[in-house]
């Protein structure tokens, strides 16, 4: 079995980590030269902050509902990264071949060592270790192939 383990709202959970007074509080993050939104929370999301368009668009939202907002930094997100990553290879036993970077804020994993009823409870417990170790909130997709993995991960993302 494949596992996509995905990143929510990476750059904004990446701020949060250090703001944790943001927790469950709106939050965006813009591109560089702060001209387009890159990243929002849920809760940002919700108040109608759009995704990719240019921050004066969204800018009445934003003040009217004392959004957080952050300038990008790619240091601080790469850093945030490599640490999700390296929680990943350490909970697969170091062997790299069972994680596979796809982007920044998301991995493949090889679950074919876990018995097939064992692997909700496993994903649950990747889920909590990498929220506990990392303070990167993460949502996990399992399912034969790794399309099918990144499916279920938008199908229960989408349910939430």
């Amino acid at each position: 079995m494949k596992a996509i383990v995905d990143c929510n709202s990476f750059y904004c959970s990446c701020e949060r980590v250090f703001r944790p007074d943001l927790r469950d509080k709106p939050v965006v993050v813009l591109s560089n030269n702060d001209g387009c939104i890159i990243s929002r929370s849920d809760e940002a999301r919700k108040l109608g902050v759009g995704m990719t368009i240019p921050y004066f668009q969204a800018r009445h939202i934003i003040d009217k509902n004392d959004i957080a907002v952050f300038s990008s930094n790619y240091h601080l997100y790469g850093d945030m990264s490599w640490r999700v990553m390296e929680t990943l290879r350490v909970l697969m036993g170091n062997e790299a071949s069972k994680v596979e970077v796809y982007s920044a804020d998301e991995a493949f994993m090889d679950l074919s060592h876990i018995p097939p009823g064992e692997l909700e409870e496993y994903s649950g417990y990747i889920k909590q270790t990498v929220e506990q170790w990392t303070g990167i909130s993460v949502s996990i997709g399992v399912a034969p192939t790794k399309t099918l993995a990144k499916l279920a991960n938008r199908l229960w993302t989408a349910s939430r």
